[in-house]
């Protein structure tokens, strides 16, 4: 299965937090599956670092590609077909972030890996 992580999933992940669920972890952990990361949950995690809203502990850069590297997660670019999926996406919710995670699993067929069951309202697996 290709899972993509939302992202307190990737740093819940990555910090050892026991707020990740057993499932999500075990799914991350499986070689069955495959794991993303998308740009737009680096770029949150930018903006909130930088508002104050989120302490990374080491230059965001740094720690983006040692972890992508130790656990094998891929990079997803925006797309332009991730583009087209989100304009047809109706507005169950309103964030930016996590609407076009949700477009890149609609046009990806990507399972979310996420704690947030705002996303139940759309027509993509949930994995949490």
């Amino acid at each position: 299965m290709r899972l993509l992580l939302d992202t307190h999933a990737f740093l819940w992940f990555i910090t050892g937090s026991n707020k990740l669920s057993p499932s999500a972890r075990e799914a991350f952990e499986s070689p069955a599956n495959t794991n993303w990361v998308s740009i737009a949950t680096l770029w949150e995690m930018v903006i909130k670092a930088s508002l104050g809203k989120l302490t990374l502990g080491r230059p965001f850069r740094d720690l983006v590609t040692t972890q992508l590297a130790e656990n094998g997660f891929s990079l997803l670019q925006v797309e332009v077909d991730h583009l087209a999926a989100l304009m047809d996406l109706p507005y169950h919710h309103r964030d930016l972030f996590d609407r076009l995670l949700v477009a890149q699993c609609t046009a990806d067929d990507l399972a979310l890996v996420t704690c947030d069951a705002a996303f139940s309202a759309y027509d993509v697996r949930r994995i949490w």
